[in-house]
């Protein structure tokens, strides 16, 4: 967890706006701060439902917290991934009450999560699947070069949708055996470096000198109008592409792209997962982990008939 700055507050009435400026300046991303804060505004609503009216935070304590949770799994019947992040915002900000002087110590700290099913391995495409929408993607007249590009980018990557819509032409080094894109996730938080391999260089090399005119600071990605390309907009040049190379087994989005890089560099590097992890920005292993898990029972069963033992006597 980032460290949000100690200070005090005199008061505990208005401190929304603080906590709300203080995710901010922690470094997370925009959406994680909105949806902490409104995961906050369901704790609150309901802590005052509970307590006829009053939502004073130097009052809370665990077993309200544990209550809540209760709340959660046995009358709303929230998934368990959903309620611990329902806990996790929360924790937020019983830690920034107390080093705010609001509470003397979090009772956050005492409610631990629920435990989570194993979830079965993402899906990613196959290779001739991947060849086909890279095919596709490079036929236009108009905007192949730039399709080719961002499709290479997202495969070779594994850069999250929003990640990509707000790189800028400034943020890609293009050398002759290596290169990187430099990321952007949300005010305040680190950029980091995602290196470039051959395929995503000459794609993304291609793509820039069809735009001699850019210039360091336009965005890398643009659309038929030239304005920004967004992350809507490649959804549906995602899904564009997915039927005309009839992909119908799955939906391809920018996420399942993700997953087929993942899924590829463990395959071609097995058990770098501090690797793997690094390179699409998961702050724990156990978001990468997911990639190790059991597959479905169909592609168990297709493995075990792949096994070197399974010989017909």
């Amino acid at each position: 967890m980032r460290r949000i700055q100690e200070g005090r507050l005199t008061s505990d009435d208005d401190w929304q706006a603080e906590f709300t400026t203080a995710l901010a300046n922690a470094g997370l991303a925009p959406l994680t701060v909105r949806t902490y804060r409104h995961n906050v505004a369901l704790f609150l609503a309901w802590l005052g439902e509970v307590r006829g009216g009053t939502t004073k935070l130097s009052d809370l304590c665990a077993a309200e917290v544990l209550s809540y949770r209760q709340h959660l799994v046995s009358v709303a019947r929230l998934r368990a991934a959903t309620i611990n992040q329902r806990l996790q915002a929360i924790r937020w900000l019983g830690r920034w009450a107390e080093h705010h002087g609001l509470l003397k110590s979090s009772p956050v700290v005492e409610v631990k999560s629920l435990p989570v099913p194993k979830r079965l391995r993402p899906v990613g495409l196959t290779e001739p699947e991947v060849h086909s929408l890279l095919r596709l993607a490079g036929e236009s007249k108009r905007e192949g070069k730039r399709n080719y590009a961002l499709l290479q980018l997202l495969l070779q990557t594994g850069l999250q949708v929003g990640e990509l819509a707000s790189l800028r032409v400034a943020d890609v080094t293009i050398r002759e055996r290596s290169g990187e894109v430099r990321t952007h996730r949300g005010a305040g938080s680190k950029e980091r470096e995602v290196p470039l391999n051959a395929s995503g260089r000459r794609a993304l090399r291609a793509y820039l000198k069809s735009r001699p005119e850019a210039q360091a600071d336009d965005s890398l990605f643009l659309s038929n109008r030239g304005r920004v390309l967004s992350p809507r907009a490649l959804q549906t040049l995602l899904q564009r592409l997915a039927r005309r190379a009839k992909i119908t087994r799955l939906r391809v989005t920018p996420l399942r792209l993700r997953h087929t890089f993942a899924l590829n560099y463990l395959q071609q590097n097995p058990g770098k997962l501090v690797d793997l992890a690094n390179l699409m920005g998961h702050e724990s292993l156990d978001t990468t982990a997911v990639y190790t898990e059991p597959s479905g029972a169909e592609e168990l069963a297709k493995n075990l008939e792949r096994s070197r033992l399974n010989v017909h006597g």
